[in-house]
Formats: structure tokens, C-alpha cells, sequence
């Protein structure tokens, strides 16, 4: 479940990401750094991280 902002620490949204968002090393299947256009995804996140946006709001961001 996505850590809300409201209810939770910095860190743990921030590993959510981390653990989330692991390279797979598998380009051709995974896609994500197509999504988010080759951004590291603490960059993309940053404002999640910060407890500034949802996590939802930058998802759709990107959709």
C-alpha cells in the first residue's frame, strides 16, 4: 500500500520508492525508465518524498 503523505514519515515514502521502483536490469519488459522519460525516479518522486504531492498526482503526471 502507497505510504500517505498525511501519515507518514519522509523516510518511509521514500522507501517505498526505493523498494517499488527497483532496477530490473530486464530494459526490454519492464519499461519503466520509458515512463518517466530516463529521470531518476528519486527526481521523479521528489516532491512525494517531501510530502508536497500525492503519489497519485505525479503518477498521473506521467500517464
Amino acid at each position: 500500500m502507497i505510504p500517505d503523505i498525511e501519515s507518514s514519515t519522509r523516510e518511509e515514502r521514500q522507501a517505498y520508492i526505493y523498494d517499488k521502483f527497483q532496477c530490473r536490469a530486464d530494459c526490454d519488459n519492464c519499461g519503466l525508465c520509458k515512463i518517466y522519460h530516463g529521470q531518476p525516479l528519486e527526481v521523479v518522486y521528489s516532491d512525494y518524498i517531501e510530502g508536497k504531492k500525492s503519489f497519485q498526482e505525479i503518477a498521473r503526471a506521467y500517464r
